[in-house]
């Protein structure tokens, strides 16, 4: 198995190790005195874990000399016993300060990459896919918050206790700390040989994962569709060979994890025997005592805990590290930019508005309603577009919508229309050609037919759009898009909480909803992404009246789902295959009797 695969080349970046110490470090920013405090907490664990082996020392060499010192054996026995009290309590202390430190740390990096993600271009997400960030944001958070009170606890406290146990050796006898430098290569080949084995396959089980997330996510997500056109099986062996890719690496780490047991044994040997070979020698040549030896052995066996806990933690610290990676480099692709796309396009400006699905937060601020936006033109000149290289899905398109008018957009699915609606919006950037819209923020909102209804309340849920606008200017926004009633219903009007765990809305209302907060943003551009398509018969109509209500001296492009909306459009235009094949007015297309005289026919038909 080839333990360092190549990443797909879409896929979000992992951080390398400097940038994650750094954002680590920016997290820390603040916090430096709590990081002292479990430095000294730390330090006097170690310091008082020392007492007990030096202490059954000196009682062997007193016993060894016939004292009947009792009153010696009870000093150190209360000595023995309080340290091993205060250790306890100074390690369990550094175990919560640390704990609550880091976790405070990795909550804002949590924070920070939630927050970066939203930022990516949607298009970047979309190439990485949808499950590479939700493993990211699960998984991975997971990985570090599980590592956190196992990974830390063990590296703090073994770090200040292997320190203090070597020095403790040298004061006993110089030549028991030497003793020491036979295991210590042991352990460092064992170190660099997992450290250089162990980060390949640990990303490469973390992208098996993200891989078996995505598999997931497309099918659940495309559910209905696997359903139309039975595509079970296919689904169902992929998900199955991405979990088995999860199992053969799992495999690989625990093959890796007990090669690396195996020669920290033959350390701990190694330590063991030279220690009792020098014991020997010294004490036979008068240069030592038994109590001096028997203190040494005991502190090395003491050793062998805090060493072993550092050692294997190695194990969990590099998952925790590759999952770190990953999450930091969600926070380092946003910082850089790396993520808006590099394609041909000139001259494209990026502006996305603020009834989008992907809009979050409850919308407080204090300014004032958005004033009404003068309509804008929108021009699209020579556009191609690629999800991926090789699979074009528009050629050599170009449209244009004057100021203030409508632009339908129809035709078979897979035409191309979403595509047309993410370049117009900015989510998407073309491959090759133009694009030109408002660039000011807030002149342009797209709205598809994913629309969501927040946890919060009603005015919250408009207030997204206009944080400042006054009951008024929301109830007029409900009531140009018919959604008047659906105030009079609810039990405390725009103080009704809605969402999941409180009142809940149809989809109709849900999309009158979005329809409202593009009222509320007045931009100059809309999109609309079959905005409508999810209202039943008895719906239909009155969100085409809302969705026209909206986009009513405005400029706008609609990806109609029904013709309906199209024939009441300024002009429609006709996609077949990613290339516009017919363009007018409703009347002047029936007309002519192409392809959209057909569809109209067909449709009229079947009302």
């Amino acid at each position: 198995m080839n333990p360092t695969p190549s990443p797909p080349p879409d896929r979000l970046p992992v951080a390398p190790a400097r940038t994650v110490w750094r954002e680590v470090r920016r997290s820390l920013r603040g916090r430096i005195p709590a990081l002292l405090l479990l430095g000294l907490v730390l330090l006097g664990a170690a310091a008082a874990g020392l007492v007990s082996p030096l202490a059954l020392g000196v009682v062997v060499d007193a016993i060894a000399a016939g004292s009947r010192d009792t009153g010696l054996l009870w000093g150190l026995g209360a000595a023995m016993a309080g340290a091993i009290v205060a250790a306890a309590a100074l390690t369990g202390l550094g175990i919560v300060l640390g704990s609550r430190l880091f976790e405070t740390v990795l909550a804002d990096l949590r924070e920070r990459m939630v927050a970066s993600a939203f930022t990516l271009p949607q298009q970047r997400v979309e190439r990485a896919g949808s499950g590479d960030l939700v493993s990211r944001a699960g998984d991975d958070v997971t990985a570090v918050a599980n590592a956190i009170p196992e990974v830390l606890p063990a590296l703090s406290v073994s770090l200040f206790t292997i320190a203090l146990t070597v020095a403790g050796m040298a004061v006993v006898d110089p030549w028991f700390a030497l003793v020491l430098l036979v295991v210590v290569p042991v352990h460092v080949l064992a170190v660099r040989w997992y450290l250089r084995t162990a980060p390949p396959v640990y990303a490469a089980e973390r992208a098996a994962m993200a891989a078996r997330a995505q598999q997931l996510l497309d099918s659940l997500h495309g559910l209905d569709t696997v359903r139309a056109f039975r595509l079970h099986r296919r689904h169902v062996d992929g998900i199955s060979r991405s979990s088995w890719q999860v199992v053969r690496w799992v495999m690989r780490t625990v093959a890796v994890q007990n090669a690396f047991f195996a020669r920290l044994n033959l350390a701990e040997f190694l330590g063991m025997a030279g220690l009792l070979v020098a014991g020997f020698v010294l004490v036979g040549a008068g240069q030592s005592t038994i109590g001096a030896t028997t203190a040494a052995m005991l502190l090395f066996l003491r050793l062998f805990a805090p060493i072993n806990s550092l050692l294997f933690v190695v194990d969990q610290l590099q998952s925790a590290l590759a999952s770190l990676g990953r999450i930091v480099g969600v926070i380092a692709e946003a910082g850089t930019g790396t993520g808006i796309s590099t394609g041909a396009a000139t001259g494209t400006a990026t502006a996305t508005g603020t009834t989008g699905t992907a809009t979050a937060g409850t919308g407080t601020g204090t300014t004032d309603a958005a004033p009404a936006s003068a309509p804008a033109a929108l021009r699209l000149r020579g556009v191609h577009h690629s999800y991926r290289d090789g699979h074009p899905v528009l050629h050599d398109v170009t449209l244009d919508v004057e100021p203030g008018e409508t632009l339908a957009v129809v035709g078979a699915t897979g035409a191309g229309k979403s595509t047309i609606a993410g370049l117009a919006a900015g989510t998407h950037d073309p491959t090759r050609g133009e694009v030109t819209r408002p660039t000011a923020p807030g002149q342009v909102a797209l709205v598809t037919q994913e629309v969501h209804v927040f946890d919060g309340t009603l005015r919250e849920n408009l207030t997204l759009a206009a944080p400042g606008a006054s009951d008024g200017e929301l109830l007029r926004a409900l009531d140009r898009v018919g959604a008047s009633a659906l105030v009079d219903a609810l039990p405390s009007g725009l103080d009704t909480r809605l969402g999941a765990a409180a009142t809940t809305v149809s989809p109709a209302q849900a999309q009158q909803i979005a329809l409202a907060r593009v009222e509320l943003a007045a931009p100059a551009l809309v999109v609309l992404d079959e905005a409508t398509a999810e209202a039943g018969s008895l719906d239909a109509h009155r969100l085409d009246a809302a969705a026209a209500a909206v986009v009513a001296g405005r400029t706008a492009l609609v990806v109609a789902h029904r013709l309906s909306q199209a024939a009441a459009a300024d002009r429609v235009a006709v996609l077949r295959d990613g290339r516009v094949v017919e363009l007018g007015t409703h009347a002047e297309l029936v007309a002519a009797g192409g392809e959209y005289s057909r569809l109209w026919a067909a449709w009229s038909a079947g009302r």
